[in-house]
């Protein structure tokens, strides 16, 4: 066991005073102490928020602000079991809106999984992008974004075959000097 023998001495007609102090508890109580500053130290750094003390509004009176118009935002509803509804939206601003039949093309793959395909959507949602899609350019670094609503009762594998029909038009996008083809579309989910 770890200790430290403490010799007091024991010559001069003097008795003997040998102890012996344990240090496994003053180890574990270190340990403790340390694991606790390295944890807390963490969550101060976590809590840290990137702040700067400008005021909303222009930095100069004299100086017009150019305003920046919301990007288009591509949105599929597919809260309806007859049709999807694709919405692109700019702001709170309804662009266009077009209805799809919805014809679910479910198959049995091995194992009994299904799998399902939307190909009317996809076609659709290709077609949309090329009218109305705003980052085409292979140097853009950035996507059009897409935006899935759909209900809680939507099984996960048709939710899947919708993303799957969003994820269809592809772009040309540089990288690193080679030219690769990418999804044209973020998709972000929502649930109602």
């Amino acid at each position: 066991m770890g200790g430290v023998n403490v010799d007091g001495g024991g010559g001069g007609g003097r008795r003997s005073l040998d102890s012996e102090i344990n240090m496994i508890p003053m180890i574990d109580l270190l340990m403790v102490t340390i694991s606790f500053l390295l944890i807390t130290a963490v969550w101060t750094h976590m809590a840290r928020i990137n702040a700067n003390a400008q005021v909303p509004g222009p930095p100069r009176p004299d100086v017009e602000v150019d305003k920046v118009e919301p990007e288009k935002q591509l949105h599929v509803e597919m809260r309806s079991p007859e049709k999807f509804v694709l919405v692109w939206k700019q702001g709170s601003t309804v662009v266009s809106s077009v209805d799809v039949p919805r014809k679910d093309d479910v198959t049995v793959a091995g194992g009994g999984r299904k799998l399902v395909q939307y190909r009317d959507l996809a076609a659709k949602i290709e077609s949309e992008w090329k009218t109305n899609g705003s980052h085409r350019d292979g140097s853009d670094k950035k996507f059009d974004q897409a935006i899935l609503h759909t209900d809680n009762e939507t099984p996960y594998v048709f939710v899947i075959a919708v993303i799957d029909a969003i994820y269809t038009p592809q772009r040309n996008f540089n990288l690193g000097g080679k030219t690769e083809q990418v999804p044209s579309f973020n998709v972000t989910f929502s649930v109602n």
